[in-house]
């Protein structure tokens, strides 16, 4: 017989009927514990799992939980099947209601009746309680006759508790004795370092408890060439998406976990760490490590928590992802480690890319069935100077927790003017772009050329558009000396993109759609703010200002394509994140 104070119980007792005939219940005790704080805990977590829950108090004084009430036949086929599934221990065993006195569980229900004994030949064959109040030495004489399986035990169930981290090898060390004074001390015992019998018992019961409710078992992924501890009661296999096997929540749970599985090389595991990243389950903030044959992800937000954990070996690249909710946080960090403690490559075999349904709709926003994280929105802006200032349009900052530039590099906001329109971001980073603007110090002439870059379809390109137009007036339609009217066509995303001439100085940054009064104006008439008021407000705010335009030799100076690559490399992608 294990230590665990886990049991199935049988309490028989006799009422009348309707019709005056006597009937029997039963109920399955799957734990007990030594206090009624810690039944009520046991009990409130078990009820999460179960939907039958009660508890009662023992006549030892221990406190029971069980599930029920069943037939006494059905309750030998739950004992089997339960036993079968691995949800309690092997060595379970049928009890008689002569253990039981009041009921506790739920809190404030109406006690039930009070179980009739049964046959005294049955309940004869029921097991001696477990001693409460053996001395050391005591103690360390039935710590001597334990089996070498049930020591091994004990340093396993201390190790789930975080009171141990040494070898599982059954031999009580200086290490193990120590963790053991320490469990003592967190539960209010005396800190002997020797365990008794009933702290053995209470011990070892909530950690094969603890373990059923998650209902970890080792599985054997074939397809993907993966071992490994995963929670069956939590997750459920959903479905291949190659370099994916998907486990969908199960019951409700809250948990997901996925299977990675690929060849590839240190390339191909440096571009899994990037796609990785873009997940929606994989929060932005939380650790990052990528070295040469491995990486680990983690991500925290209010709604979700991820840890991602991949190895590369042998040209195989494997691991394991498992995703909860912030506030179970404490059973997933039990389930990560039997995870981690359980995970094995098997083969030299990975997922065949070709397995698994194809989706039914395909979707850009979408990485082999997982939703990729998108910005609320993107708009355009240009660099500044050659450390990575950005002048952009300061709608884009509405509504957002975070700004980063080209899809990947956070920025902080350095100047915001809402009544012209202008913001100016800093990369928390320095950058080298390959080009930056050239702010012209005087306005250009009416009716010259002028191009617009942009991300005219959001994030939706890799590279800005260049729309051509001319300028149409040096101020704006009612007068103001701040910015310029445009003849362009342009999009909402171009907004905060550069204004450039033929020479391929910026004249000015698109300012978004001209909405005031609930006017709409035709497509082609945009409105720019100008080049001067731009480096005037850096000035004003001390930020280093970009390099000034150099007198132009000659209308005309840049070719086409010269001056389409020139605005693609100074535009930038500015995007809102919540």
């Amino acid at each position: 017989m294990r230590l665990a104070a886990i049991l199935f119980g049988l309490t028989v007792w006799f009422g009348l009927s309707g019709s005056g005939h006597a009937q029997e219940q039963v109920w399955v005790q799957i734990e007990a514990q030594p206090s009624l704080r810690e039944g009520e805990e046991r009990a409130r977590a078990y009820a999460g799992v179960f939907p039958n829950v009660s508890g009662f108090v023992m006549t030892t004084g221990w406190y029971a939980i069980v599930l029920g009430p069943y037939a006494p036949d059905e309750a030998d086929r739950q004992l089997q099947v339960l036993k079968g599934e691995r949800l309690i221990p092997g060595d379970s065993y049928i009890a008689f209601g002569n253990r039981f006195e009041r009921q506790f569980w739920p809190v404030g229900a109406a006690a039930l009746p009070t179980p009739t004994a049964p046959a005294a030949e049955v309940a004869a064959a029921l097991p001696a309680p477990v001693p409460t109040d053996e001395t050391p030495a005591e103690a360390r004489r039935s710590e001597a006759l334990l089996p070498a399986e049930d020591r091994r035990m004990l340093q396993r169930a201390l190790q789930w508790d975080d009171f141990y981290a040494g070898a599982i090898d059954g031999a009580f060390g200086p290490g193990t004795r120590r963790s053991m004074a320490d469990w003592q001390a967190a539960q209010g015992y005396e800190e002997t370092g020797i365990l008794t019998s009933a702290q053995r018992a209470e011990l070892v019961g909530r950690y094969e408890s603890e373990r059923a409710a998650l209902g970890l078992e080792t599985l054997v992924e074939t397809e993907a060439g993966i071992e490994i501890a995963y929670p069956a009661a939590l997750v459920e296999f959903d479905r291949y998406a190659p370099p994916f096997v998907h486990f969908r929540e199960k019951d409700g749970s809250g948990f997901q976990m996925l299977l990675i599985s690929q060849k590839g090389d240190q390339t191909t595991l440096a571009g899994l760490f990037d796609i990785m990243q873009t997940l929606e389950i994989v929060p932005v903030s939380g650790e990052r490590q990528l070295d040469r044959t491995s990486f680990m992800l983690t991500g925290k937000n209010d709604r979700v928590q991820s840890q991602t954990e991949v190895q590369l070996a042998g040209g195989l690249i494997k691991g394991f992802t498992l995703v909860w909710k912030p506030e179970d946080g404490a059973r997933a960090l039990k389930v990560l480690a039997a995870m981690k403690a359980g995970f094995r490559p098997l083969g030299d075999t990975a997922l065949d890319e070709g397995l698994g349904q194809p989706l039914s709709v395909e979707r850009s926003d979408l990485v082999s069935g997982l939703e990729v994280r998108r910005p609320v929105l993107s708009r355009s802006g240009f660099w500044l100077d050659g450390t990575g200032l950005v002048a952009t349009t300061d709608a884009v900052l509405d509504q957002c927790d975070r700004v980063t530039l080209d899809g990947g590099y956070e920025a902080d906001v350095m100047l915001r003017d809402t009544e012209r329109g202008l913001a100016i971001l800093k990369p928390r980073e320095a950058l080298a772009p390959r080009a930056h603007a050239r702010l012209a110090s005087a306005p250009a002439r009416i009716n010259s050329e002028i191009a617009v870059a942009g991300f005219s379809y959001e994030d939706a390109l890799d590279s800005a558009v260049l729309s051509f137009g001319r300028l149409a007036d040096t101020k704006g339609l009612d007068g103001e000396a701040d910015r310029t009217r445009l003849s362009v066509t342009t999009r909402a995303g171009d907004a905060g993109g550069p204004v450039i001439d033929t020479t391929g100085t910026v004249i000015g940054m698109l300012l978004p759609g001209d909405t005031a009064g609930g006017r709409v104006l035709p497509d082609d008439v945009g409105f720019s703010l100008r080049a001067e008021v731009i480096a005037g407000a850096l000035e004003a705010a001390g930020l280093a200002t970009a390099e000034p335009a150099a007198a132009p030799a000659a209308p005309g100076t840049l070719a086409p394509e010269d001056l389409a690559l020139l605005g693609r490399e100074m535009t930038v992608l500015v995007s809102c994140w919540r």
